[in-house]
């Protein structure tokens, strides 16, 4: 197949892109810099010039294809509390691709859940703004479009991770001298390993029935309060709980520490034969990678 992605020069493109091209698989990805072009290059991609505002390239890149992955999302919008214009341009950009692959059944891969009959994870889906981006792509279904939302992890982790949740809980506890959580911890997040993701976009791509919600996580779901217990371990600095009042100032620019989801991946390990074997969150923690600068 001839497959556009972009955020190709991403971290999670890192492994879908050369996972694709070793299956066979033609990628073109997108590129807004030279400094992208040149990591597209070198995942052995071709390289097609843009940014996710041009949508009437978007919208020709879409149509030339016979898939579309789409990674792409303006995640330092985040930390500067535009988040509601970073998921409306991804709107625009989902619509877009839904316009140039109605009725033609070619493949639109994207990055968000559906809901899942559980009051509770569908509660914490809605909560996050682009769970409306999830639903867009999942309604061009009926317009012929053979959709798969994959709902990666968040925390992915490796030695490519390098602005993710670990990064990030990792630089708050340099700065403040204490490994935190909030209240006692139990919170949940899943997380799997970038390799294993990578894999999963693969199988995904050639085997993922049409309207499929795909599970990347390795692990369902680890404790917050063990995550930084770990780090705290790491660092030589007290893990501590932040009481809740506080959270928002002591994990600035991280609105994500409360966080509580977890990713059940049995039936996507059945539908596609996904079986993960690079290493857990805990065991990659304490290989070291992450505590390199120390």
């Amino acid at each position: 197949m001839r497959v556009f992605v972009t955020g190709a020069s991403g971290h999670i493109a890192s492994a879908v892109v050369p996972e694709l091209i070793e299956a066979g698989h033609e990628v073109v990805g997108l590129a807004r810099s030279d400094v992208s072009a040149a990591a597209v290059k070198a995942l052995g991609a071709e390289v097609r010039r843009g940014d996710l505002d041009d949508l009437d390239g978007l919208r020709e890149a879409a149509a030339e294809s016979d898939a579309v992955v789409h990674l792409a999302f303006d995640h330092d919008a985040i930390p500067a509390g535009k988040f509601a214009d970073a998921v409306a341009a991804d709107l625009a950009v989902v619509r877009t691709f839904g316009d140039a692959l109605a009725g033609t059944g070619k493949t639109l891969i994207g990055v968000g859940f559906t809901h899942t009959g559980d009051p509770r994870r569908d509660a914490a889906i809605d909560a996050n703004p682009r769970s409306a981006v999830g639903r867009a792509i999942n309604d061009l279904t009926e317009r012929g479009v053979r959709t798969v939302l994959v709902a990666i992890p968040p925390v992915t982790h490796s030695t490519r991770d390098r602005a993710g949740f670990i990064p990030i809980l990792i630089r708050i506890a340099r700065d403040t001298g204490v490994s935190g959580y909030v209240g006692d911890g139990t919170n949940r997040w899943p997380a799997g390993h970038t390799l294993d993701v990578g894999r999963l976009y693969r199988l995904a791509l050639e085997k993922a029935p049409a309207g499929s919600q795909l599970y990347a996580a390795a692990e369902e779901g680890i404790t917050v309060r063990e995550i930084a217990e770990t780090i705290g371990r790491h660092l030589n600095v007290p893990a501590v709980s932040i009481p809740a009042e506080q959270a928002a100032d002591h994990f600035t620019g991280f609105p994500f520490i409360t966080l509580d989801i977890t990713m059940p991946n049995a039936d996507t390990r059945r539908l596609l034969g996904w079986e993960p074997v690079h290493p857990g969150l805990i065991a990659d923690l304490d290989d070291g990678h992450y505590f390199a600068n120390d």
